[in-house]
């Protein structure tokens, strides 16, 4: 009876992983849509080209030594008993669930990670030089990272984040802030679109093509996310683990609310009008802001968490324009600074973090991502040119990048 039972919570917990991570999956739509509706109808294709490409690479990169590094320190012999074993590799009981479900979890995490910089870098990256970094980015940038956090392991074998008090339930620090990390590198060694800022301290608008598209790209991406977070409870098949589920789906789903409500306020306040990029955004700011710990909270709480996500990305988005920091999506405040406000949040209910183990451990995350990113950006500008021509960038990238343009009937792709 004992051995019935186990089966049918391995096989309900099992094809849980695997739906959530098929939602997860989901993102990566998510994602194309709402940066194809954010940049200029002349970059379309590239950056739809960009989206599928890099989940293609991290998908492959993850699985020849990406899973490794982050749970196995490294030995492949690990991954391969891992993967394709009956149990997880090293352990003397049977796991909860197959291994194969937990690496596919894992896998579309990484390429949310890499989603975030597409965005950041859009309409005058290369498409090649991208793709180059994706293979870096998700092969070992982020799996080191995700060794010292969700691996366990010591960062540098000099100290364990966990024991110093670290917490990060979904990622808004190992995902989010880590993929905005590498972000940040690209565009400050790529430099902003021609025409964005002018002399004196102008800041020009560079309005989307398409509002719609973002619009449902920021739907797919909020559907999508209780995948992320109720995924992360790891379990479903026991009445605790079930109720744990149900607490994470909810909190995530108020959280993105009070951030669409509170930015959409905000900006009704600071520009005179109902800015729907900001409410997309402010959304987004939301669920990456409780992503860190969507268990402890209560609605309430979870409520006024995505909020603050919500007022700090308007925020933010408004003063990295003012550095002349080119984000043509957003990406880099509502998955960096508010990634690193749902890290600080942490604490406030749930007991076994600490502030200070917060700060080291986004701290660690950002060094390393940013640093190691920046290196391989630099190399990669170095050898091969990371920013098209002038030319091809007042054309559109669709055309020098892709030979194709998205909408070939009802534009010009000078426009």
């Amino acid at each position: 009876m004992e051995n019935e039972i186990f089966q049918l919570q391995y096989a309900l917990d099992t094809f849980y992983f695997l739906v959530c991570g098929a939602l997860v999956m989901w993102m990566a739509a998510g994602f194309a849509m709402l940066e194809a509706g954010l940049v200029r109808s002349k970059n379309t294709t590239e950056i739809l080209t960009k989206n599928v490409a890099l989940f293609a690479v991290a998908c492959t990169m993850y699985m020849v030594c990406g899973y490794s590094i982050m749970y196995g320190g490294g030995d492949f012999t690990m991954f391969l008993s891992g993967i394709m074993g009956d149990g997880v590799a090293g352990a003397e009981e049977p796991a909860a669930y197959a291994p194969s479900a937990d690496f596919y979890f894992q896998v579309v995490f990484v390429a949310t990670a890499m989603s975030i910089v597409s965005g950041a870098v859009a309409e005058r990256m290369k498409l090649w030089a991208f793709l180059v970094f994706a293979v870096v980015m998700t092969g070992v940038i982020y799996p080191m990272e995700g060794s010292w956090t969700w691996g366990g392991m010591p960062v540098f074998g000099m100290y364990t984040l966990g024991d110093l008090g670290f917490s990060d339930f979904a990622g808004s620090g190992i995902v989010h802030m880590a993929g905005a990390a590498a972000a940040l590198a690209g565009v400050i060694l790529l430099g902003a679109r021609k025409g964005k800022y002018g002399k004196n301290g102008q800041i020009n608008a560079i309005p989307g093509a398409n509002l719609p598209l973002a619009t449902l790209g920021t739907f797919i991406l909020w559907l999508g996310w209780f995948g992320f977070n109720g995924g992360s409870v790891l379990a479903t098949a026991s009445v605790e683990s079930a109720n744990a589920v149900a607490i994470v789906f909810m909190n995530t789903n108020a959280a993105a609310a009070g951030g669409l409500i509170a930015s959409m306020i905000l900006a009704r306040i600071m520009f005179g009008k109902a800015d729907l990029t900001m409410a997309l955004n402010g959304a987004l700011a939301g669920l990456v802001a409780i992503t860190a710990e969507p268990s402890t909270p209560t609605p309430l709480l979870a409520t006024i968490f995505g909020a603050a996500g919500g007022l700090l990305v308007v925020f933010s988005i408004v003063t990295l324009d003012k550095l002349k920091i080119d984000d043509p999506v957003g990406a880099i405040s509502v998955h960096g600074v508010v990634g690193l406000l749902g890290l600080m949040l942490v604490p406030l209910t749930n007991d076994g973090s600490s502030f200070s183990g917060q700060i080291v451990g986004a701290l660690t995350i950002f060094v390393w991502v940013f640093v190691a990113s920046f290196v391989t950006w630099l190399v990669i500008k170095t050898v091969m040119g990371i920013r098209v021509s002038e030319e091809e960038e007042y054309d559109g990238v669709d055309l020098s990048e892709c030979g194709m343009e998205a909408y070939p009937e009802f534009t010009n792709a000078t426009t």
